[in-house]
């Protein structure tokens, strides 16, 4: 039986209190509030500012991306992503139903469809043998794009959610979806700062999406990120999420459909102050993860999901994994009522009302996943 006292006490004592323990807190202890004052003291409060260019210059350096554009949230970001893709109302996009929801919220926007593909062991990412074993059975090429021999729609895209900043499989990916005609976005809304065989995650596709939610490991409060490895396809971002204004002294014309997406000058400050922390933040949950590894491997009936091979995951949330549904039920209970956050795994897509009818390869490890999943309290310790 698992010793589930030992588990609270270790947790207090990783984090020095006899307190509460949450799941994920920001942390500022950089140039938040002199940055702040800046926009303040200028007026410059809304999406026009220079810590806006600057966030956007700093991120593509840091991602090694063409391009970034900022956003107000990371479910923008993927909206926006999908639309430059080429995804349009009544196409398919392959994703996994082991993600938040707002990756398939993002593609119903454009009034598209989800197809549920399962996830690896190694990764809780979306699995390309997975999906290329769905491809060669329901799917046929023609004219150079890719449908499903089921439902007649075309599928356009493929969207791998990197889960809880461990890297997917991508090169693999990155290889299918050439092979079967698909737009790789990537939802890398979780793991900035994660890279692939030393490549960071969210430039291996056309384009990738950030978010820096007040959770994550860097956070302006509410944003997203959108990353290019197309330079002009950048431009048109943003043009497109700044309601597509034409420039001009004092004329308002706008030349298509545009979105009110533009990150306010006030949130990219924030940003900035936190990017030039972000090292720091990763060392710091870095080692957290490596204590926890070290304590749950003495830790009988517990698993510690630690980072697949040849990747540099982030740990922005770290996973135990429980050996069935009544363990993980067990410990949740036991460690929110004394005194340490805990967390499942999201509900899985498939089990939503909007998203239950979807076509699903049956996703088998997403399921095994979702029955002993639990995140455990991972902030930057400093």
């Amino acid at each position: 039986m698992v010793n589930l006292a030992k588990v609270v006490d270790f947790i207090h004592e990783l984090y020095g209190t006899k307190d509460f323990v949450p799941l994920s807190v920001p942390k500022f202890v950089g140039n938040e509030k002199k940055y702040l004052e800046d926009c303040i003291d200028t007026t410059f409060v809304s999406s026009v500012g220079k810590f806006v260019d600057r966030f956007e210059e700093e991120m593509a350096e840091y991602a090694g991306a063409k391009k970034a554009v900022v956003c107000v949230s990371g479910t923008n970001a993927l909206h926006i992503s999908l639309m430059l893709c080429g995804v349009e109302r009544d196409d398919e996009v392959l994703t996994q139903a082991l993600t938040f929801v707002a990756t398939c919220n993002a593609l119903s926007y454009i009034g598209a469809y989800p197809v549920f593909i399962d996830v690896d062991k190694s990764t809780m990412g979306l699995s390309p043998d997975s999906m290329k074993e769905w491809l060669r059975k329901n799917s046929v090429i023609r004219n150079g794009e890719c449908y499903n021999k089921n439902t007649g729609r075309r599928v356009k895209a493929c969207v791998p959610m990197h889960t809880f900043g461990h890297p997917v499989r991508i090169e693999e990916l990155v290889q299918v979806c050439a092979e079967y005609h698909l737009e790789l976005v990537e939802d890398a809304a979780e793991s900035i700062g994660s890279k692939y065989k030393g490549q960071h995650t969210g430039t291996f596709g056309k384009v990738g999406a950030i978010s820096f939610n007040g959770n994550k490991t860097i956070t302006t409060g509410g944003g997203g990120m959108i990353l290019f490895q197309d330079e002009e396809l950048g431009k048109l971002a943003k043009h497109i999420t700044t309601q597509a204004k034409v420039p001009h002294r004092w004329k308002f014309v706008h030349d298509q459909i545009g979105y009110n997406y533009r990150m306010p000058n006030i949130n990219a400050a924030i940003g900035c102050a936190q990017l030039e922390c972000l090292d720091e933040f990763i060392k710091s949950k870095r080692k957290i993860a490596k204590e926890y590894a070290d304590f749950f491997k003495k830790v009988d009936g517990i698993d510690f999901f630690e980072e697949p091979e040849g990747c540099f995951s982030n740990y922005w949330l770290n996973v135990v994994i429980l050996k069935d549904k009544s363990a993980q039920l067990e410990f949740l209970e036991y460690t929110n009522d004394n005194g340490v956050m805990t967390r499942p795994i999201w509900e899985l897509m498939t089990r939503l009302p909007m998203f239950k009818n979807c076509e699903n390869d049956g996703l088998r490890n997403t399921i095994w996943f979702a029955d002993r999943v639990v995140n455990i309290p991972s902030s930057v310790r400093l």
